[in-house]
């Protein structure tokens, strides 16, 4: 085999298992926000943190964990996750320029704090008892 032909085949297999792992990624990430509400559930008596996002950005795929974890773990206040791609005129309204976008919301719908990318799970617990939100300790 020519190595010409060879470098070829070797980029096109590389080429090809990193298209499947970028595919398995957006499936896994579109599966666990798929039992996160989306912001409908906003002003229903309960804080809500809104994360906008897409399935295609990394570290929108990186936020999903913490935001079931938390769905997981309390029910001081709901998480819930917004597709962007999918919604774009709502995410036009929450005047998303970049994302992952954490809205933080009272019990009310009223916005009280956003954080732009990554936000870890102690940050966010950090912001919620600022804003007065006592989440149970321990988490």
């Amino acid at each position: 085999m020519k190595e010409v032909t060879r470098n070829y085949l070797v980029l096109g297999v590389v080429v090809a298992a990193l298209v499947g792992w970028m595919a398995l990624n957006r499936v896994r990430s579109s599966g666990a926000t798929a039992n996160l509400p989306d912001d409908s559930i906003l002003g229903n008596g309960k804080p809500v943190l809104l994360q906008l996002g897409a399935h295609w950005c990394p570290p929108c795929r990186q936020q999903v964990p913490v935001m079931v974890e938390l769905a997981n773990e309390q029910t001081v206040f709901q998480t819930a996750y917004l597709n962007v791609d999918e919604h774009p005129d709502k995410a036009r309204n929450y005047g998303v320029s970049s994302i992952p976008v954490l809205i933080f919301f009272d019990a009310a719908g009223n916005e009280l704090f956003r954080h732009v990318g990554f936000y870890p799970k102690k940050d966010i617990l950090a912001q919620w008892k600022k804003l007065g939100v006592q989440t149970p300790s321990g988490i």
